[in-house]
């Protein structure tokens, strides 16, 4: 374990041995913080918090600290963190509250750059991007393997579908499905996300029904609940279509268009 003597940890802070953290860093009680994981300068890890392996959180990040939700009054929610995240500078990350699970959780493989905020009840999945000033209000759901290009502000309760993308400065107020690019101030859909899924090996015949799916989501004038329908026979034949039907299905706001 390699604690800079101008670090501050407390004492029922649980550290594995090989953790590093950097001078002028503070980690509270009720944290605990798995092996490998580098907390550089200047970081406040506040609990209850659980960090995984590997992680590398950079200076100047809040992560585990109380939300900005005018109803919580003090309850002890977590925050939990999986391996293998990198948060860049000025994070902040802030734990759940009990109107929801009482969790704010994220996954493994993620990237978090410079100044996102990730607020309280958020859950996000694996293999994440969230660019330069991404902003998550509470309750949010991202997907594995989604992008969030820079400055995107993402309303409460929104679910943003795995291998989905937005584009810098997009003003998401509804859910993203599944595969699906959007941009905007609102938001709204700009096709499949084609190279994306591309880089992933998604193989030509799942691309060709993905689009053709999108066609009937966004281009046939339907309704929600007749593009859930038209889709139930190819989300039978091909995964990928199922996935993005489940996303429709499971949305509560409702999905852009």
């Amino acid at each position: 374990m390699s604690i800079h003597p101008q670090a501050i940890v407390d004492p029922s802070a649980i550290l594995a041995d090989d953790v590093t953290v950097g001078p002028w860093s503070y980690i509270g009680p009720n944290v605990e913080i798995g092996s490998g994981t580098e907390i550089m300068s200047h970081v406040v890890v506040k609990g209850p918090t659980v960090i995984g392996k590997n992680n590398r959180i950079f200076q100047f990040s809040s992560v585990g600290e109380e939300c900005q939700d005018k109803k919580y009054a003090g309850e002890p929610t977590r925050l939990e963190i999986g391996d293998n995240n990198i948060f860049r500078e000025n994070c902040t990350i802030h734990r759940g509250t009990i109107q929801d699970q009482g969790l704010t959780k994220i996954g493994s493989n993620n990237l978090v750059m410079a100044y996102v905020h990730v607020a309280h009840d958020c859950v996000l999945g694996d293999n994440i991007i969230l660019a330069n000033n991404a902003t998550l209000a509470g309750h949010v759901h991202v997907g594995d393997w989604a992008i969030l290009g820079g400055g995107t502000m993402v309303h409460q309760f929104c679910k943003i579908g795995c291998h989905s993308m937005s584009a810098g400065g997009s003003i998401v107020l509804k859910d993203i499905p599944a595969f699906i690019m959007a941009s905007g101030q609102s938001a709204s859909a700009f096709g499949l996300n084609s190279e994306g899924l591309k880089r992933r090996g998604f193989s030509k015949e799942a691309m060709l029904e993905l689009k053709r799916a999108y066609k009937i989501i966004f281009r046939q004038g339907l309704t929600l609940k007749q593009a859930i329908e038209a889709l139930e026979d190819a989300a039978s034949r091909v995964p990928e279509v199922s996935i993005l039907l489940d996303s429709l299905k499971n949305s509560d706001r409702g999905i852009l268009r």
